[in-house]
């Protein structure tokens, strides 16, 4: 028995479906059992626990092989990530009283950069949970290419494609959410000692300018990418709704300046099958069978 966490999010959905595909069993972790119900009937036992409620956490994780961690995402944080500190210090106690035998957690590139942005949730994270008393291994995705999906319209309608990764021809380490969801399967089936640090990318890097082509060529009309300049971010942000933008500011700073990145030597990276082009197909294909708004 595995105890996924995230199981109705993209990569909590891999991960499960992974080890059912390979004859194991899981727990899917949920607040709302109505979200739950799906995986019910695919033969999932089920957990009610909101990720800071000690007790319900402890009661999911108990008993099982394996736990899988997937931080819940906080877009706009308050200033020191009250509400991540809230959830770590939930999921180390309820951890500790549960012994499973080994857990696998999603973490970030960048983990170990030390000037503080939006992913240094994760960071604090991997700090406070990786001296639990078992095995333990983070899993640093690079960029998700899932992003793009926030891309579709105006490539599609207006043929423009903005960026905040810049400049247009620096190739990203990205990486599509069927890799890290497998490889996290793959991770809860091994064995190890201590603290593990696996960082993954997709089978090649790409640059934004290749994402507006490969639009194009999805599309069948030109698509041009275009940088949304620096200077315009903050008042952006914060007329989209955010109220504290300086972490996500700073963490695109990071992979634009080159200090969010891999620890390891690119040799020791591990390696996804999905390209971008496979994934930017499937999420037009999603988005052009989602009913028109009225």
């Amino acid at each position: 028995m595995y105890a996924i966490t995230g199981i109705t999010g993209q990569v909590g959905g891999e991960v499960a479906r992974a080890l059912l595909n390979k004859g194991h069993s899981v727990r899917a972790v949920v607040r709302d059992p109505r979200k739950g119900a799906a995986w019910e009937k695919l033969g999932c036992g089920m957990a009610l626990a909101d990720m800071n409620d000690v007790a319900a956490l402890t009661a999911a994780f108990k008993t099982v092989q394996g736990v899988f961690i997937l931080l819940p995402p906080i877009f706009d944080p308050s200033p020191g990530f009250a509400e991540t500190r809230t959830t770590v210090t939930a999921l180390r106690q309820a951890l500790e009283a549960a012994r499973p035998r080994k857990v696998v957690c999603i973490s970030t590139i960048g983990a170990q950069a030390k000037q503080e942005n939006l992913l240094t949730q994760l960071t604090m994270m991997e700090q406070s949970l990786g001296d639990l008393p078992m095995p333990v291994a983070f899993l640093r995705p690079a960029w998700y290419m899932e992003n793009c999906r926030w891309d579709i319209d105006s490539a599609r309608d207006q043929g423009v494609m903005t960026s905040f990764l810049q400049p247009l021809d620096k190739p990203v380490p990205m990486v599509a959410t069927a890799d890290i969801g497998r490889v996290a399967a793959e991770l809860l089936l091994e064995n190890w000692t201590g603290r593990r640090i696996v960082e993954l990318e997709g089978p090649a890097r790409v640059t934004p300018i290749e994402i507006a082509g490969t639009f194009a060529e999805i599309f069948g009309h030109a698509v041009r990418a275009e940088a949304v300049p620096r200077q315009t971010w903050e008042q952006l942000f914060k007329s989209q709704g955010m109220k504290h933008p300086e972490p996500r500011i700073q963490m695109l700073d990071g992979f634009n300046e080159g200090w969010m990145t891999f620890e390891t030597s690119g040799d020791k990276v591990r390696k996804g099958a999905v390209p971008i082009k496979t994934v930017l197909k499937a999420l037009v294909d999603a988005k052009s069978q989602q009913p028109a708004a009225l």
